[in-house]
């Protein structure tokens, strides 16, 4: 059983018109998948309503974990499973734990991050990307507006899009 899924798309030519439109469209009630954007546009996290990233939260987590892991890895092997002792040297020298301890903490956050947002953007290696528009790789704005989520008709939210200058306004299906 397939399904469908229903968009309705406004091109921009603009990002200025861009961040207007994202504004009346959300005044107007309608909720917004997503914008593409060729390049990066100041300001349109902020105009979508976005919230702060718990990216760095994770990051912060993932370094405690290497943080921790490494401390215990380097004095178990220093102090109980090999202790080395030699002219009355600590078994456990924790100034030399330096910078073990700090590779593996950057290794475990870094990996970590990358981690976390794959999973949290449903990035799977055998994924197929839906394509929107090719051109919002080139030179155009792209808003896509899932049908499902909004309570408007197609028709009244193409109308939203077209008040708010959108050059085009398309449909687009998708199947899964």
């Amino acid at each position: 059983m397939e399904s469908k899924k229903n968009y309705v798309l406004g091109i921009f030519d603009d990002e200025d018109v861009l961040l207007k439109g994202v504004t009346q469209v959300r005044e107007k009630g309608v909720k917004i998948e997503e914008v593409f954007t060729p390049f990066p546009v100041h300001g349109l996290e902020h105009a979508l309503g976005y919230k702060r990233s718990k990216l760095s939260v994770a990051a912060f987590l993932f370094g405690i974990t290497g943080t921790s892991l490494a401390l215990l890895m380097q004095s178990w092997m220093m102090g109980v499973d090999w202790p080395m002792i030699i002219g009355g040297k600590p078994n456990i020298p924790l100034p030399s734990f330096v910078p073990v301890t700090f590779e593996l903490t950057v290794l475990l956050a870094a990996f970590g991050m990358v981690g976390t947002f794959l999973v949290s953007r449903n990035l799977k290696p055998y994924g197929k990307p839906k394509i929107f528009d090719v051109r919002s790789t080139d030179d155009k704005h792209v808003m896509a507006i899932d049908l499902a989520e909004n309570k408007l008709s197609s028709d009244e939210i193409k109308a939203i899009l077209q008040d708010a200058n959108a050059v085009e306004v398309n449909d687009k299906v998708f199947e899964d």
